[in-house]
């Protein structure tokens, strides 16, 4: 399946894949991040429950500190 992440099309090879199965891929899991999915936030509660389809757009955003 092909969808867009950060302006950039990758090929997710995931049998279901869910938002959570992506940040797993992406080693995000444990991260503080914001999801966006084809315009609309995603709740962290709902990572593991949203399903990607074919064409969806996602922006991630990680948080970084420093100072």
């Amino acid at each position: 399946m092909r969808i867009t992440v950060n302006g950039k099309q990758e090929d997710i090879k995931l049998a279901r894949p869910t938002i959570a199965d992506l940040l797993t891929q992406y080693s995000l899991q444990e991260k503080t991040v914001i999801i966006e999915a084809n315009g609309e936030i995603i709740p962290k509660e709902s990572l593991s429950s949203t399903h990607l389809k074919e064409g969806d757009r996602l922006e991630i955003v990680q948080f970084v500190g420093g100072g």
